[in-house]
C-alpha cells in the first residue's frame, strides 16, 4: 500500500513539473518574461526635420532602441510654439501605457501637471534636452544651457568692447533651455561690464522669423556690435541678416548649434563661433536611462552631455570634426 501511495505521489510531482514547465515556454514565448519588450513613446519638441538638431537626436533615440531591443515610436509637433498640441499628444499617450516616455519639454511650467500624470500611471518619465519645473521625471539629460549660454557669452565678449551694444535672439519663451541659456548669456556680459543689452527677441523656433527680426534689429539699431543666436534657427535667420545687409565686419554672431547651414556661415566668416550640444548622444543615453528605470536600476537624476566653442579654425579637428558631421539619414 505504501508503494502505491509513493508511485502515486511520484506521478503528481512530475505532472507538477511538466505543468510548471509548459507555464514558462508559454510565457518566455509569449514575451511576458525576461524577454518582454519595452515600449517607449518619444516625443521631441518638434518633428520638423528642416531642424537637424532634432534629427540628430531621433538618429541617437532610433540606435538605442535597435540595440537594446526597444520598442520606440515618436509622436510630435509641427513647431517648438505648440505647447497645448505637445499636452494632447502626452494624454493619448499615456491611454496607450507605453513602459517609459522619453518628452523634451516645449515649457517648463505648463508641462507639470500631464508629467504628473503621466508618473501617477506608473510610466517612467524620462527628459531630455528642456526639462520641468520641481525636477519630475526619474532623470533629466541634456547639456547644462546655463554653462552653454555662458561660453557664448564669453566668446563674444573677446570680440567686443565693453561699451559695444549686444542683442540676443533667443527661441521659445518659457521653454527651461531658453530660460538658461539667457541667464547664462547675461551673466556673462554683466560680470565683463557690457551692460548694453538689448530687450530679448523671440523667434519662436523659425529661421525666417529670426531673419525678419534681425533686419529690422540692424535698421532700428546701427550701433549694434553683437548678437547671439540661442538655438539652430535663431542663428541661422541672424546670420543670413548680417550676410544679407553687407555687415560681417561690423557685427559679430555668436551661435547655437551646428546644421550645415550654420557650417557655411563659419566657412563664410559670417559667425565667430557656435556652441554645440550633442544631440545624439541625448537620444542614445535617453533610451538607455528609460529602460534601465523599467528594470529597477537607479540612475543619475541629472546628466550633463557636455558642450563645445567651435570655430572656424577647430572645426575640423578629427575630435570636433565627429560632433559637427554627425551622419543624418
Amino acid at each position: 500500500m505504501g508503494s502505491l501511495w509513493s508511485k502515486i505521489g511520484l506521478s503528481a510531482l512530475l505532472l507538477f513539473f511538466i505543468v510548471a514547465l509548459g507555464w514558462v515556454g508559454y510565457r518566455m514565448f509569449t514575451n511576458e518574461l525576461g524577454t518582454k519588450v519595452r515600449t517607449i513613446i518619444y516625443v521631441p519638441k518638434t518633428i520638423d526635420s528642416s531642424i537637424e538638431f532634432w534629427e540628430v537626436m531621433k538618429q541617437g533615440v532610433a540606435t538605442a532602441a535597435k540595440e537594446f531591443g526597444a520598442d520606440v515610436h515618436m509622436v510630435g509637433t509641427d513647431t517648438e510654439l505648440d505647447v497645448d498640441k505637445q499636452i494632447q499628444l502626452l494624454e493619448q499617450a499615456i491611454q496607450e501605457k507605453p513602459d517609459a516616455i522619453i518628452l523634451a519639454a516645449t515649457d517648463y511650467y505648463r508641462l507639470v501637471p500631464i508629467a504628473e500624470q503621466i508618473k501617477a500611471a506608473g510610466i517612467t518619465l524620462i527628459t531630455v534636452d528642456s526639462g520641468l519645473n520641481g525636477g519630475v521625471s526619474e532623470s533629466f539629460i541634456a547639456t547644462d544651457n546655463y554653462e552653454a549660454g555662458r561660453k557664448a557669452g564669453q566668446e563674444l565678449i573677446k570680440n567686443i568692447h565693453s561699451d559695444d551694444q549686444v542683442a540676443i535672439i533667443n527661441f521659445v519663451q518659457g521653454s527651461a533651455t531658453a530660460i538658461e541659456r539667457e541667464k547664462g548669456v547675461r551673466d556673462a556680459l554683466s560680470q565683463n561690464g557690457v551692460n548694453h543689452v538689448h530687450d530679448t527677441l523671440y523667434s519662436n523656433g523659425s529661421s525666417r522669423k529670426a531673419y525678419q527680426l534681425t533686419i529690422d534689429l540692424l535698421k532700428n539699431q546701427p550701433q549694434l556690435k553683437g548678437i547671439i543666436g540661442l538655438n539652430e534657427p535663431s542663428t541661422l535667420g541672424a546670420g543670413l541678416a548680417i550676410m544679407d545687409m553687407g555687415l560681417k565686419s561690423k557685427v559679430k554672431l555668436v551661435g547655437f548649434d551646428n546644421s550645415s547651414s550654420e557650417v557655411q556661415l563659419l566657412e563664410k566668416e559670417i559667425m565667430l563661433g557656435t556652441v554645440i550640444q550633442k544631440p545624439f548622444t541625448m537620444g542614445y543615453l535617453a533610451v538607455k536611462t528609460a529602460l534601465e528605470v523599467v528594470s529597477g536600476n537607479k540612475v543619475d537624476p541629472i546628466m550633463d552631455t557636455g558642450s563645445e566653442f567651435i570655430t572656424k579654425e577647430n572645426m575640423y579637428t578629427s575630435e570636433n570634426e565627429k560632433l559637427m558631421f554627425p551622419f543624418i539619414e
